[in-house]
């Protein structure tokens, strides 16, 4: 039996030539140079890194030479410049003659405190002071009597003496003709020297008196104005019962209540100035050293940069925060003047920029996660999808940006996040 099998149907078919054969594999030989010319850059990069990471989980930055600004931003609060606290001077019934939210003006009659206490103080004082003015007027009645007197005396002794020397004349001329005895004439040299001895005394008696007199009068005359300083000071207190506002404003909150007792310098109610806002602020502690009182300052308003000044800093640290206050600028840099921004409200909230310091065409970069994982002191540089670590040096550093000291030159690409996943690794890998 045969089996027929499909020699039949075979077709026999034509070798292919050798120069068929040549472009094939100059062909192959081609491609596979186009390759390894392709591939042998990656393949040097990938053998040579220590690591690699996508470039999905990478956000790079470019350093950059610039103007660096050192800031700080804080929340303020809107408080008026000027809001006075009255107090009430003494203790007594108080009347207040407004409400809270009025308008008033300086030196306007705010409230009235009752003080029968310093009422009668300031009664008995002035009293006291009629008193010493009538004492004076006394005792100047009383000196012109007393030299009055003692110019009688004076006159008197003057005038003995006048009749002793007219004696003493009449014995000079009786003993010379013997018509007296000796001892008579003694006598009349004695009451001569008597006289003239009686109305010197009487002369030097009359002007120690008036010295006398007169120093009481100058006694009396500083206790007057001891008094009268008194009288002053207490009807100081006293026109203090009147509370008078010390600037044009609008009446605060009110401490007190209608007719209720009020003791010594206990509250009684503000006065707000509106014509002047200043921003109150709390700046962290790590801040206090770097602060100076005239830094200058931006207020965000509405969308706009209102310029303005740090005026003061306070010395204590309450809850790791050091409290500043800023003010508006009145003048610009070229001496225009500003006027307050418009629509502040007591207590409202704006963002406030502190200029800290502001250095011209340094070497800046993006602040990122990377200042965190190397402390600062590495960063990754990127070149043809490698990253490459190398130490740099880290100067001021404001919210958005850090300057660059040493270590990275302008145009630099670097890895501004978090590498804490390359563990330190000198070279990374970029893959795409």
């Amino acid at each position: 039996m045969n089996i027929t099998d499909t020699s039949s149907q075979d077709t026999v078919l034509q070798t292919s030539s050798s120069k068929k054969r040549l472009w094939v594999g100059l062909i192959v030989l081609l491609i596979l140079i186009t390759l390894l010319v392709i591939f042998a850059g990656a393949f040097a990069r990938w053998s040579s890194a220590d690591t690699s990471l996508s470039m999905q989980n990478v956000r790079m930055a470019i350093v950059t030479e610039k103007d660096f600004v050192r800031d700080l931003s804080v929340q303020g609060r809107v408080v008026a410049a000027v809001s006075p606290r009255l107090y009430s001077p003494a203790q007594g019934t108080i009347t207040l003659l407004v409400d809270a939210g009025d308008k008033v003006e300086k030196n306007q009659v705010l409230a009235l405190i009752d003080s029968p206490k310093l009422t009668n103080q300031l009664k008995q004082e002035q009293s006291s002071l009629q008193r010493n003015k009538l004492e004076l007027e006394r005792q100047a009645i009383q000196g012109k009597k007393l030299a009055l007197e003692k110019q009688k005396a004076a006159d008197l002794a003057q005038v003995a003496t006048i009749a002793a020397e007219r004696e003493k004349r009449r014995a000079d001329n009786a003993y010379t003709t013997h018509a007296i005895s000796e001892i008579d004439y003694e006598k009349a040299q004695d009451d001569l020297k008597n006289a003239q001895l009686v109305y010197k005394h009487a002369l030097q008696d009359a002007s120690l008196d008036q010295e006398s007199h007169d120093f009481e009068l100058k006694t009396q005359q500083l206790m007057i104005e001891h008094q009268a300083l008194q009288v002053s000071e207490t009807q100081r207190q006293v026109d203090q019962l009147q509370v008078k506002s010390p600037v044009n404003g609008i009446v605060g909150n009110l401490a007190v209540q209608q007719k209720n007792q009020v003791s010594k310098n206990q509250a009684i109610l503000s006065v707000v100035d509106l014509s002047e806002f200043e921003l109150e602020v709390d700046i962290p502690e790590s801040y206090a050293d770097d602060l100076a009182i005239g830094m200058d300052a931006q207020v965000g308003l509405n969308g706009q940069q209102y310029p303005a000044v740090l005026v003061t800093i306070s010395p204590e640290i309450e809850n790791n925060q050091v409290n500043g206050r800023v003010r508006f600028a009145k003048q610009d840099i070229q001496g225009k003047t500003l006027e307050q921004p418009s629509g502040l409200r007591q207590n409202q909230r704006l963002s406030t920029r502190i200029l800290m310091e502001n250095k011209h065409n340094v070497l800046t970069l993006t602040r990122g996660q990377f200042l965190q994982s190397d402390n600062g002191r590495f960063a990754y540089v990127v070149k043809n999808d490698m990253a490459v670590r190398q130490p740099i040096t880290i100067g001021a550093r404001s919210l958005s940006e850090v300057e660059i000291l040493a270590g990275l030159n302008k145009g630099d690409q670097v890895i501004i996040s978090s590498t804490d996943a390359l563990n330190s690794a000198e070279t990374v890998l970029l893959a795409h």
